[in-house]
């Protein structure tokens, strides 16, 4: 058996489906504060974490910079070389010299390694200033410390920064080539910064 609907019975769902159309125009007064209210919340409870990743980053970059020095001095020492990190701060990077015993006159070549690879840091975070012993600080154009194979490195401090102003201080120690990251702007007191 079909059931076939009157004319009459679609013109009455129909009006009243357009009647709860026109009694709803809109949201109400209440509704739109509730949504907002709730936006706002979220918002509150999620601005830390957004500071978190902001630092999490110049954190990271920090690390990997750590990791690049101390990977030098172990290569220098462990190998009899003369490496040097190179820092180019106008070009927001870092890459790593060879110096090449068998030349002539020794100079410093470009370390083609996998270890040696130049590093680019990412657009918001730069190399704000480095200071090395001997040579004082600079920041802008290239600085460069140096691992020795007797086990040292020229005592250095780097300062990277974030667009939002954040420090993070990495300082090479002489003697035993280990590298201490301090989030601040910090400058230790056996360096001093001279221009």
């Amino acid at each position: 058996m079909k059931c076939r609907l009157e004319p009459a019975s679609r013109g009455a769902r129909a009006s009243a489906r357009l009647g709860a159309r026109s009694a709803s125009p809109g949201f109400t007064l209440l509704e739109l504060a509730v949504v907002i209210f709730i936006m706002g919340l979220m918002l509150t409870l999620a601005m830390p974490y957004l500071g978190g990743f902001r630092q999490a980053a110049l954190r990271s970059q920090a690390r990997r910079m750590a990791g690049r020095a101390t990977y030098l001095f172990d290569e220098a020492t462990g190998h009899k070389l003369v490496l040097r990190l190179i820092f180019d701060i106008d070009n927001n990077g870092y890459a790593v010299a060879q110096l090449d015993p068998y030349a002539v006159r020794p100079v410093f070549a470009p370390d083609t390694s996998m270890g040696g690879r130049p590093v680019m840091m990412p657009a918001a975070i730069w190399i704000r200033d480095v200071t090395v012993e001997g040579i004082g600080t600079v920041n802008r154009g290239t600085i460069a410390t140096t691992f020795y194979p007797e086990g040292y490195v020229d005592a250095t401090v780097i300062h990277i920064a974030d667009a939002s102003g954040d420090v993070m201080t990495l300082e090479l120690s002489p003697l035993t080539g280990q590298v201490s990251i301090i989030t601040g702007d910090v400058m230790p007191a056996g360096m001093r910064a001279s221009n």
